[in-house]
């Protein structure tokens, strides 16, 4: 891909529609609107006490941003970790935030450099604001995935020494996703250690965006359209959601049945298609797999509302999937707390099934506690 200038990474941040707060639907009269504003105000009155954990939370680095080429994302807050940050969890009423670092991290970093950078970024979490807010963060590690085996120590170092809650990635390995073989030590470190991967979408290899992305209008290329529809716009959540299900369909979860994954951006499209992959995968699927095709997003997989702040998406995927696991998460900085948290406590649900959204099953997957409860 070609250098993506401020403007053009800004714009593929927010491109997801952060801000549209409460969502109704498309199309109704204007008393049946009314009607459902005031049940909202009601709701939202109801639950402003709701506590919440947010799951995907960014932080990076300025030695992390020099290595991305992402300096121009320092006045955004992705490194400040102290007063601005928890500012504005206070003033959305957000508990805790499960750190990860912005893609790709450090994750196309070959050899020892990648190695012992994986170890700073997470020993920088561990001595700043984790010490220094204790019970307010929370992180997944970040790994040098260009090596398996070492990520799979560092893994099992940041779990078993700093309390972390597992792991994140960022979208294809170098020209790899993770249920290539080379992966085996990390998926298998990663179920016997009982934490989860977190899969985040990352920027497509020069070749994919090429045939799929690139914009043949030059005369537009100063807005960056190409490289937004390959990112937030679109080629996102469409690369995450095939990560996820190459994994189902060469037998990761047959050969790792406790391994857990964790999707983020409301499901990565999955609701949308949920019933036409099921259908299909199914009819190709029942001699090579353990379990029918569906099962495994109900025994393997968990989602979150990661700057997806529409209601009719949320139902659309608990039309499908279990309440007991979905999470609430932000997408900080490059959506506003305040506007997520304030759209999740109007949403009509029972206040059972909020909280196990908001906090429960986070505490439950993850083995922890919200701070100030």
């Amino acid at each position: 891909m070609k250098p993506m200038g401020r403007r053009g990474f800004l714009a593929a941040a927010t491109a997801l529609g952060v801000g549209a707060g409460l969502s109704t639907h498309a199309i109704v009269s204007a008393a049946d609107e009314n009607e459902t504003t005031d049940k909202t105000s009601d709701v939202s009155l109801r639950d402003q006490d709701l506590p919440f954990i947010g799951t995907e939370e960014t932080f990076s680095t300025h030695e992390l941003m020099v290595l991305n080429d992402r300096l121009f994302l320092e006045d955004t807050g992705l490194a400040e970790l102290g007063p601005r940050r928890i500012g504005a969890m206070d003033e959305a009423g957000l508990n805790v935030q499960i750190l990860s670092a912005h893609t790709p991290g450090v994750q196309n970093v070959k050899g020892q450099k990648g190695i012992d950078f994986a170890y700073r970024l997470n020993k920088t979490l561990v001595d700043g604001p984790m010490a220094t807010y204790p019970g307010r963060f929370k992180a997944f590690a970040t790994l040098a995935l260009q090596n398996p085996e070492a990520s799979a120590d560092e893994l099992e170092r940041t779990v078993r020494e700093d309390g972390f809650l597992g792991c994140l990635t960022n979208g294809v390995i170098g020209k790899k996703f993770l249920d290539h073989p080379d992966f085996e030590p990390l998926l298998t470190r990663t179920e016997a250690l009982d934490v989860p991967i977190y899969i985040h979408p990352g920027l497509p290899p020069n070749e994919v965006f090429e045939i799929y992305y690139s914009n043949m209008r030059p005369e537009y290329q100063k807005e960056f359209q190409d490289q937004v529809l390959s990112i937030s716009a679109y080629g996102w959540h469409q690369e995450a959601l095939t990560q996820c299900l190459r994994m189902i369909t060469s037998g990761v979860f047959d050969r790792h049945p406790k391994l857990q994954i964790i999707m983020g951006h409301m499901g990565e499209g999955l609701p949308f298609y949920y019933k036409r992959i099921v259908e299909k995968m199914s009819e190709v699927t029942e001699k090579s797999l353990d379990k029918p095709f569906e099962q495994y997003f109900h025994d393997n997989f968990w989602f979150t509302t990661s700057a997806f702040p529409q209601t009719e998406l949320l139902d659309l995927l608990l039309n499908y999937i279990s309440v007991d696991r979905v999470m609430f998460a932000t997408d900080y900085p490059f959506a506003n707390m305040k506007a997520q948290t304030d759209w999740f406590r109007g949403v009509d649900l029972p206040r059972e099934a909020k909280e196990k959204i908001a906090f429960r099953n986070a505490e439950k997957l993850f083995g922890m506690k919200v701070h100030g409860k």
